[in-house]
């Protein structure tokens, strides 16, 4: 059979392939998605009390905007990265952002380390933070995957690590402005803790993560 023959019998068939919305749709949709969760565990769990007070701290603000923008850049460059066509240089976008969240955090910690009060933190407080990393991260973590899944088999690490240092962030968000949690022990505990640990699970985890909700396109790089 001459090659063309081969070629012609194989795509008489074939469905026709429907193309990915653009990366800054999807991850406007993404970012409209985690918009939507962190007004509902507000609604549910409420602002901190002593927010009005927060928002003249230029170092709350600072850290706060900071996560805030690490989360939305973070995602659309996950997005961008996720095509084969597209610059590595995507990669940079959320650093700017990342260092000013980072560096806030270090120099909380030099300066406000003896800030948490002589009661602690109690338990209740604890298991609301908890419950409010789990609401945020968990939900955003799995639109991330399904919506990246046919990144799989070009860059598999590369997209989980940037999408999962956007998650962090936006959960990082979540904990400043629902939570008191100023104190350094908890910030770094909570905040940087995160966002190591979803990273360190996307670089780790990401083929197999990517294999569960696109075993086809794994298979076929394979």
């Amino acid at each position: 059979m001459k090659t063309s023959d081969l070629i012609s019998s194989l795509a008489k068939d074939l469905p026709p392939v429907r193309r990915l919305r653009p990366p800054s749709v999807r991850a406007g949709g993404w970012l409209a998605l985690a918009a939507i969760v962190l007004i509902l565990v507000g609604v549910a769990q409420g602002l901190r009390p002593d927010l009005a007070q927060c928002l003249n701290d230029p170092a709350f603000v600072a850290r706060t905007v900071a996560s805030l923008l690490t989360g939305a850049l973070a995602a659309i460059s996950a997005f961008f990265v996720s095509l084969p066509d597209r610059s590595r240089l995507w990669l940079l976008l959320p650093l700017p952002a990342l260092g000013i969240w980072l560096s806030n955090i270090g120099y909380q910690c030099l300066t406000q380390w003896i800030s948490i009060g002589p009661d602690g933190i109690g338990l209740g407080e604890a298991v609301r933070c908890f419950a409010t990393l789990v609401l945020t991260s968990l939900p955003l973590s799995f639109v991330m995957l399904v919506m990246l899944r046919h990144a799989a088999p070009l860059r598999p690490r590369t997209v989980a690590v940037m999408g999962s240092l956007s998650v962090a962030a936006i959960t990082a968000t979540a904990l400043s402005l629902f939570h008191v949690l100023d104190a350094t022990v908890m910030i770094l505990v909570w905040n940087f803790g995160t966002a190591v640990i979803l990273v360190a699970l996307g670089g780790v985890f990401s083929k197999k993560m990517f294999r569960w909700v696109a075993p086809r396109a794994i298979a076929a790089s394979e």
